[in-house]
């Protein structure tokens, strides 16, 4: 079997000052939770839907524009399904007064548009909302917690769930810090935050778990850097690709999807930290070891038995 290699960059060699540094930015996250909250959107604290069909496309800037210079301040316009369907979200309560408002406000550019439909959302919806999505977060982690215990090992399991946890927070917090608004396209950005940063984290995993099996010769310490060297061009390669997308969705893609793609772009950063450190440092903590993931003897076997090898293409990952 491999001795372990000596490595040019002593990843775990950190590991002190990476948890140091992640404790803080959960403390500051969970504080500026408590202190500032989230800045909910109308999917949450209720509000009017207007919808518009127009002749033409319309300038989404000018209709912002437009709106804001007669006074209303909570808003957001967005194309629904074409680009002449206009979808408006307020948060004033809802009545047929309010649409027809609107109506007239914008009918004085001189655009041909009709009111195609007005509805209500109320605060007990958001209510609801709320607790469904948080609910949502956690039947998320703790699938991910059995998933992984059943996939690897349980102490495996807890090294997962916790960087996941660690990420969503850390997201949370930046958006509670500058007060972005927070709706169901930043939900769903949240929990595709668990899934990317979950990919990685098996992805090192499943080296760290390879070579307990196949080097001999090596502390724990050792064993997992090497891992992480042997990933890393991956992850640096995947998170890298994911980011100019989600740039291009910020810069190009309009307001209606701004903060989901902020979300992404945040939580693909901090997923790739915690991959390579909470993860690995949790894993320490816990003091894996190579006993810990040893394949379990086949029934009838003798002692010289060889132990069952992990599948080539994982060496070539």
């Amino acid at each position: 079997m491999p001795d372990i290699e000596k490595q040019p960059f002593d990843f775990m060699g950190f590991r002190k000052i990476a948890s140091v540094f992640s404790i803080l930015l959960v403390i500051a996250s969970v504080a500026l939770l408590g202190v500032r909250g989230l800045n909910f959107g109308m999917d949450f604290t209720g509000g009017t839907s207007v919808e518009f069909e127009y002749a033409e496309a319309p300038n989404l800037d000018e209709i912002r524009n437009t709106l804001t210079d007669v006074g209303y301040e909570q808003f957001s316009v967005q194309n629904f399904g074409a680009d002449t369907t206009v979808l408006i979200r307020m948060a004033e309560a809802g009545n047929d007064e309010l649409a027809r408002e609107v109506t007239a406000t914008l009918s004085q550019s001189g655009a041909e548009l009709e009111l195609v439909s007005s509805e209500f959302v109320g605060s007990q919806v958001g209510e609801e909302l709320k607790e469904d999505s948080g609910l949502g977060l956690l039947i998320a982690l703790a699938v991910v917690l059995i998933y992984v215990g059943m996939r690897f090992q349980f102490k495996f399991g807890i090294a997962s769930v916790i960087p996941l946890a660690h990420d969503v927070l850390i997201v949370l917090g930046v958006f509670a810090l500058f007060q972005w608004t927070f709706d169901l396209t930043v939900l769903a950005a949240l929990l595709a935050v668990i899934g990317y940063s979950l990919n990685d984290t098996i992805v090192v995993a499943d080296r760290i778990r390879e070579n307990f099996r196949k080097v001999r010769v090596g502390e724990p310490w050792d064993i997992i850097n090497q891992s992480i060297h042997e990933t890393i061009a991956r992850t640096i390669n995947t998170s890298g690709t994911t980011l100019v997308v989600l740039l291009a969705l910020y810069f190009l893609g309009g307001e209606a999807i701004n903060n989901f793609a902020l979300a992404l772009i945040i939580g693909v950063v901090v997923g790739t930290y915690s991959s390579i450190y909470v993860s690995a440092n949790m894993l320490m903590v816990m003091g894996v070891t190579r006993e810990d993931l040893m394949v379990p003897a086949k029934e009838g076997a003798g002692e010289g038995a060889e132990e069952e090898q992990p599948p080539e293409w994982l060496n070539r990952m």
